[in-house]
């Protein structure tokens, strides 16, 4: 029996099943994953994209103008932002920005969208730098880690956006719970978990398998057999369990074993050394989400 009462709340597992609930990927985000750039054409065709939408455009230079990219001007173009923080970036940015913004809610519940963007940016600078400590034949290609960063936590807006009376009940729950409980917590109450609501949001919206992969499975992995699971889904739950300081729910920073270094080819004894370079990076996405 479910032990939270909520009035009438909305049944998510119908929800998710009638595809007309969920929000449409915005016009933008399908445009900008559909384009190719590795060819000036294609290139060209991005900035345009991005310099008509000027939320997208804004928060870019917002971004390329933090303390993290160290630009030794004020950066006043999208083309110079670019040239900053590099094409793949920018694009997996963007295309983070264009797909979450329908799914804000106004005025917001206890899900904060700075919140949110602040994890998940710290999840997916926290996934470059250990991707970059691992076998270069195994590494996934760097827009697809931090695509995956980005969207990786999107269930929890899903969730919000379907039923924020609901998602306000999780969010107090979850705020006075261990990370442990998490999944068990959001179990009892959804009958499901942000990471199955979000993946069913990312199959709807076409989104590759492997980045739907990530948001259902990022906590589950450890807990089975880890060969189940792709470089991607390795590299978020170990980011996730590094920076739970910065998380949606502050959490104290969860133990890894060797054993999902190893999963990654990474030497066990550069942990301690990885780990401190990935918080500095989170910090600069602190930076960064203020920007926004």
């Amino acid at each position: 029996m479910n032990m939270y009462n909520l009035d009438q709340p909305v049944n998510l597992k119908l929800a998710l099943a009638n595809l007309d609930t969920l929000p449409a990927m915005p016009a933008i985000a399908q445009k900008l994953l559909g384009l190719q750039l590795d060819t000036d054409q294609g290139e060209a065709e991005f900035l345009r994209l991005i310099e008509q939408d000027p939320q997208i455009s804004a928060k870019i230079l917002g971004l390329a103008n933090t303390a993290a990219y160290g630009a030794s001007r004020k950066v006043l173009s999208l083309s110079d932002a670019v040239m900053l923080m590099g094409m793949t970036r920018v694009k997996s940015v963007a295309i983070g920005i264009a797909a979450t913004s329908t799914l804000a809610k106004v005025p917001e519940g206890r899900l904060k969208s700075t919140e949110i963007w602040m994890h998940s940016m710290a999840i997916a600078m926290g996934m470059s730098t250990i991707a970059r400590a691992m076998p270069a034949h195994s590494r996934p290609q760097e827009d697809v880690i931090f695509f995956a960063g980005l969207l990786h936590d999107i269930g929890y807006m899903a969730l919000s956006y379907m039923d924020i009376k609901t998602s306000d009940v999780l969010h107090g729950q979850l705020q006075q719970a261990s990370g442990s409980m998490l999944l068990s917590i959001e179990k009892e109450l959804l009958g499901m978990t942000h990471g199955e609501i979000g993946a069913e949001l990312a199959r709807h919206w076409g989104l590759p398998e492997e980045i739907v992969a990530v948001i259902r499975d990022h906590h589950g992995y450890g807990e089975t057999d880890t060969r189940a699971y792709p470089p991607l889904v390795r590299l978020v739950n170990i980011a996730e369990k590094i920076l739970g300081e910065f998380g949606v729910h502050k959490l104290s920073e969860q133990a890894i074993a060797d054993r999902e270094w190893l999963d990654l080819g990474i030497d066990p004894e550069k942990a301690d050394d990885l780990c401190g370079r990935v918080c500095e990076v989170a910090t600069q996405a602190g930076q960064m989400a203020s920007a926004f």
